[in-house]
């Protein structure tokens, strides 16, 4: 996957002229703070250069993740078309451009995000964009400007900052502000997949309807040291294989996440949980299925329509089997 055009421009332009040692640094301290999950009350994009980091270094991952799992909601919630969308510790708009590109009709968003540095980049790009963008300063955790409700409310890489025992509220607080459909994504590590739980719980106990990935209503089935998550590779820009210090043309980024509308959604099917291995006449599948179970699925040439289905599946898929 790759970012989209008038994206991609836009970032190479706020970059063209930014010396590459710096940014690499940058790069590297952010990506430190991300990785051990650093919760010291500063802010991860403080400073601009920080900001032009992040575009360089995790953009295009984060862009990935989060469009592949509104693909997974459109897919599943296929009536859907949002007209409006509030993104709440927007970034730089990353989910902004993944919902304006999944879904064309998107009309208007409330950028919710505290730091000023990140929010005058997401400003700057979101000017490349055919839609309304109103950008404001706001803390999660705090109280939230008055704001018009939305039919798309989304969280994308935001609960890793949070303290667990804040999560719950968190989400429930962002519902509220939801009259259609809610998507929260997380990275696709252990600790991503549980908060992903904590999230996913929350939104059972308010009476969401899940959507996906989950194609059931039942408690997850994955038990730890297993977890759920998913995987998406990325296209790596020049500048990107720069800043990374990087030989390969791509990576994978793993991520989670939950997607829960307001109303119940018709749907079926199970979902595939890690890459499908097929060899010669046999497939095997690890499956999440409608009844809320996980298990490992073997499929045969002899079952026809299914087997065909196991060799084009990847890690992610919503498959229709007749064993489900």
């Amino acid at each position: 996957m790759e970012l989209p055009a008038a994206l991609k421009s836009a970032v190479e332009r706020l970059l063209e002229h930014q010396p590459l040692d710096p940014l690499m640094k940058a790069a590297e301290r952010l990506s430190n703070r991300y990785r051990r999950e650093v919760r010291d009350g500063q802010l991860h994009l403080s400073d601009e250069l920080a900001a032009k980091a992040y575009l360089a270094a995790r953009l295009p991952a984060t862009f990935a993740a989060v469009r592949a799992a509104l693909d997974a909601v459109a897919e599943v919630h296929d009536t859907f078309s949002p007209k409006r969308q509030i993104d709440v510790g927007a970034g730089p708009g990353t989910a902004l451009w993944a919902a304006a590109d999944c879904w064309p009709g998107l009309q208007s968003a409330t950028m919710l995000e505290a730091s000023p540095a990140i929010r005058k980049v997401g400003e700057t790009l979101s000017g490349a964009l055919s839609l309304t963008c109103d950008w404001r300063a706001g803390d999660i955790l705090g109280d939230l400007p008055q704001m018009e409700k939305a039919d798309l409310v989304t969280l994308a890489y935001v609960l890793d900052e949070l303290a667990e025992n804040r999560i719950a509220e968190v989400t429930r607080k962002l519902f509220e502000l939801t009259t259609d459909t809610i998507v929260i994504i997380e990275p696709g590590t252990p600790a991503g997949w549980k908060r992903i739980l904590t999230a996913r719980q929350t939104l059972l106990e308010v009476g969401a309807f899940l959507i996906a990935p989950c194609p059931h209503q039942a408690a997850c089935p994955i038990v730890s040291p297993d977890w759920c998550h998913f995987s998406r590779r990325v296209a790596r820009s020049r500048i990107h294989r720069q800043v990374k210090q990087a030989d390969v043309p791509w990576e994978d980024e793993k991520y989670i996440f939950v997607a829960a509308a307001r109303q119940p959604i018709t749907r079926s099917g199970a979902r595939v949980l890690s890459p499908p291995r097929v060899s010669g006449g046999v497939g095997r599948l690890k499956l999440c299925l409608s009844d809320g179970t996980a298990q490992e699925t073997v499929i045969s040439r002899r079952d026809g329509e299914a087997f065909r289905q196991a060799r084009r599946a990847d890690w992610g898929d919503l498959l229709h089997l007749s064993q489900d």
